[in-house]
C-alpha cells in the first residue's frame, strides 16, 4: 500500500441533471465554497449542466480551481463547460476516469444518476482492492442516499461485503463535515489483490 496523500485536488461525481430538489443544487454551492476555502482544487466531468455545472460555476465563482475531464463523445451531449481553468478531452469514458483519479487525491459523489453512481463504485471498488489509498465520501443530501446505504448495510449483512470495506464509505449530510472526514481518513490496511494495470 502506498503512502496517504495529502488532499490538493479532490475529484466530485455529479449529474448532469439538477434532480427534483433546489436542495442538491444548493448542497453543490456549498461544497464549492467549502472547496476554495480549504484550498482544495476542483476535478469533475467537465459539464456546464445540471448538478456540474453548478458545482464548476459555484467553484469558478469563488476563484477556484476547475479542471474538467470529458469524454470527445460528450463534448456535445454534455455541454462542454467553457470557462475552466482547465478542460482535458479524453477518446474515451474509461480514460476520463482514470485520469479524474490520477489528478486526485479523494472522492465525492453529489446526488445524481446511473453515471454517478458508477463513477463512484469503480473507485470505491479500487480502494478495497488495495488499488489506491483515497477516501471515498458520498454527500447525502435532503436523505438520497439512505436507501443506498440501507442496501450497503445489507451487503454486508448477507456476507457479500466484509464491514471494513463497508467502512471505506464515508458520509456526511454536511459539505464541510465531509471534508472533514476526508482530510482525516487514514485507510485501513487492505491486501492488494491485482495491480492497477490489471484492473
Amino acid at each position: 500500500m502506498q503512502g496517504f496523500p495529502a488532499l490538493k485536488r479532490l475529484c466530485v461525481f455529479a449529474g448532469s441533471s439538477r434532480g427534483a430538489r433546489e436542495e442538491y443544487a444548493e448542497a453543490a454551492e456549498r461544497l464549492a465554497r467549502e472547496l476554495v476555502k480549504r484550498r482544495y482544487g476542483l476535478v469533475y466531468g467537465g459539464g456546464k449542466v445540471g448538478m456540474m455545472g453548478v458545482l464548476a460555476d459555484a467553484t469558478l465563482a469563488a476563484g477556484g480551481e476547475v479542471i474538467g475531464v470529458i469524454p470527445k463523445a460528450l463534448l456535445e451531449k454534455e455541454v462542454a463547460h467553457g470557462g475552466l481553468t482547465e478542460l482535458r478531452v479524453v477518446a474515451s469514458m474509461h480514460e476520463r476516469k482514470a485520469m479524474m483519479a490520477e489528478l486526485s487525491e479523494g472522492f465525492i459523489a453529489l446526488p445524481g444518476g446511473l453515471g454517478t453512481l458508477e463513477e463512484f463504485f469503480e473507485v470505491l471498488t479500487w480502494a478495497q482492492l488495495g488499488l489506491h489509498p483515497k477516501p471515498c465520501g458520498l454527500l447525502n443530501v435532503s436523505g438520497y442516499y439512505d436507501r443506498l446505504l440501507d442496501f450497503l448495510d445489507l451487503t454486508v449483512e448477507e456476507r457479500f461485503v466484509k464491514s471494513q470495506h463497508r467502512a471505506l464509505v464515508l458520509i456526511s449530510t454536511s459539505p464541510a463535515d465531509l471534508l472533514d472526514r476526508l482530510a482525516a481518513y487514514r485507510p485501513p490496511h487492505v491486501e492488494k489483490w491485482i495491480d492497477r494495470e490489471s484492473s
